[in-house]
């Protein structure tokens, strides 16, 4: 039998987990503190998944960059096109905390949010430098 160990980080606690594996199933979770620990411990070896977090670029903001998130969860194996996808894009401000700055994501069904607002620069010297 294959052991695994991990850290949860279902919850706060970070509790060391113990999963067994057997033939590709996971026959047991063992050393978490709560049902989350258990959920995540199996979906970590089947199935990986993150949350990805960054930031794009803004054209025409009081900011030059807006954090972005994946609506839900990718595939951990496609963190990185999902990164090297959002490189290349630019968004015009305003921006709200919500708005859909890529949809599908790398072709993972996943779409990318704004989660942060970025207003309009008002440009009070009419010089239209916004870099």
């Amino acid at each position: 039998m294959e052991e695994k160990n991990l850290t949860c980080i279902g919850c706060p606690m970070g509790c060391f987990l113990t999963v067994k594996i057997k033939d590709g199933e996971v026959q047991s979770v063992e050393g978490n503190s709560c049902k989350r620990g258990a959920v995540y411990g199996r979906k970590e070896v089947t199935n990986p998944t993150r949350i990805v977090t960054t930031t794009v670029r803004v054209l025409n903001g009081t900011e030059k960059v807006v954090s972005v998130k994946t609506k839900e969860d990718i595939q951990k194996s496609r963190i990185l096109d999902c990164i090297r996808e959002l490189k290349e894009v630019t968004v015009t401000a305003p921006v709200e905390i919500g708005d859909v700055v890529l949809h599908d994501v790398a072709g993972t069904g996943v779409d990318i949010v704004a989660t942060k607002n970025i207003s309009v620069s008002i440009d009070i010297t009419g010089s239209n430098d916004y870099h």
